[in-house]
């Protein structure tokens, strides 16, 4: 232990006994997170098992104005849950229980700890829908969606994290419970205090518990993979799905042609299309009733090829048809393996999307004439993504984000669509919210924690 720090750490082991408290040295092999392999770095881990605990680890971390960071899943790619070596970490991983599901009210409560993927399934066996759903499903803990309001793949239909939780509990830097666990859709009784905790990256407050909307899972879902010659025929058939499927649609997604074809060569699969073609869109509809679907989808695709919107088009006749066209999107190893490579996540006009891509890519040819850029997207929400490689070692990323960020703002987009400021985003966010915003942030951030305890650094410089 730490001098200096050896009565908290004792007091902080004391309250959450054995396996809620963790010392550094029993971190050594324990990875920092999805993208970051070393070892974790922080003072000790607490693992509080309930809200008290949460609160008490709290209350003490802030008598000794003790910098605390918040873990969640591992899977941010901003660093904005990445402990340092003088800093607690405080991970809910043992507050991951799902303690009830509401058919009639359409909801259910979920500690923040709990899996994505297992508050998915688990409401699916009362054929129900949590429709949020992104690539790390499998890690990704609700806590860590609500924090950065997490968007994915469905937000064209059911929206991002924020209009899917109805109320939360959480502890403020001090110990303080704040429980708003609303369970109806309606209520205008005053602040709705949720939203401060919502998108916050933790900086807040720490949510412990929430209550989530839930939707009637569908039994029939389609999906299909379009190519498409130009980013105009991208654009007019999104407008005939969302015209022809309406709240059908529940997916539209679109890769860049040398995103696909770096998939294709990094896994060695043959690309499901005869020919080459500028873009690729997965299009994904749920419905009740299968003879409906099917024929709506058919009767599209038909229009679309008509008229001269699609070069060529599969349909997934099988689940595992449907996960095998899907990996072609998810699979991020192709663009990670390699070192150095950026990945950016960004939110674009959809009209402004080729100009601002070509004009990334042309900045990044000036700067590095080896470089690479695979494009992706959430297309109807007008967010892109971007794995860069520039084909140099000593490459730095602040280069990549001069390049990258400074393109937006001719575009009046932002930098961050969905993963959040953390820490390598926060030297931009003047650049993207004005002066009088972030000083309101910063006012919220010293009411709520005048220490300066919770993930300091994360958001703000």
């Amino acid at each position: 232990m730490e001098e200096g720090n050896t009565g908290l750490l004792q007091a902080l082991s004391s309250a959450l006994g054995p396996c809620g408290f963790l010392t550094k040295d029993a971190l050594a092999s324990r990875p920092t997170s999805l993208w970051n392999s070393q070892p974790m770095s922080a003072l000790a881990m607490a693992r509080p098992k309930t809200t008290s605990e949460v609160s008490t680890v709290l209350r003490l971390c802030h008598e000794a104005s003790q910098e605390v960071v918040i873990i969640g899943g591992g899977t941010g790619p901003l660093a904005g849950a990445e402990p340092t070596s003088h800093r607690i970490a405080i991970s809910l991983e043992r507050m991951n229980q799902i303690e009830s599901i509401d058919p009639v009210n359409a909801g259910c409560v979920v500690q923040a700890g709990a899996c994505l993927q297992t508050v998915q399934e688990a409401v699916a066996s009362h054929h129900l829908l949590f429709p949020l759903d992104l690539g790390a499903r499998g890690s990704c803990t609700i806590g860590g969606n609500i924090s950065t309001n997490a968007g994915g793949i469905n937000v064209l239909r059911n929206g991002s994290m924020r209009s899917l939780v109805l109320g939360l509990e959480a502890v403020l830097s001090d110990g303080t419970v704040v429980s708003s666990m609303n369970k109806l859709l309606k209520n205008n009784a005053g602040f709705d205090l949720k939203q401060l905790f919502i998108g916050t990256e933790g900086t807040l407050g720490i949510v412990t518990r929430a209550v989530l909307r839930l939707f009637p899972q569908q039994p029939d879902r389609r999906t299909a993979m379009i190519a498409l010659r130009g980013f105009d025929e991208v654009a007019q058939l999104l407008q005939l799905a969302k015209l022809k499927f309406g709240s059908m649609l529940s997916a539209y997604e679109v890769m860049w042609q040398s995103y696909l074809e770096e998939q294709l060569r990094f896994t060695g699969r043959r690309s499901p299309f005869e020919g080459r073609h500028a873009f690729y869109v997965i299009i994904e509809t749920e419905g009740a009733d299968s003879q409906l679907n099917e024929a709506v989808l058919t009767e599209t695709l038909e229009t679309a090829l008509g008229d001269d919107i699609i070069a060529d088009a599969v349909i997934a006749k099988s689940e595992q048809e449907r996960r095998s066209l899907w990996d072609l999107r998810e699979n991020l190893e192709p663009f990670l393996i390699d070192k150095p490579s950026f990945g950016y996540d960004v939110g674009v006009p959809i009209g402004d999307m080729p100009d601002y891509v070509k004009l990334v890519e042309s900045n990044l040819k000036c700067r590095w004439p080896d470089s690479i850029c695979y494009t992706m997207g959430h297309i109807a929400d007008g967010n892109l993504h971007f794995f860069i490689k520039p084909g140099r070692k000593d490459a730095r990323r602040e280069d990549c984000d001069e390049d990258v960020y400074g393109a937006l703002e001719s575009f009046g987009g932002t930098i961050s669509a969905e993963h959040g400021i953390g820490y390598e985003k926060r030297a931009w966010l003047l650049r993207t919210r004005s002066a009088e915003e972030v000083a309101m942030m910063r006012s919220l951030k010293n009411a709520l924690d005048p220490k300066g305890i919770l993930n300091p650094g994360c958001v703000f410089e």
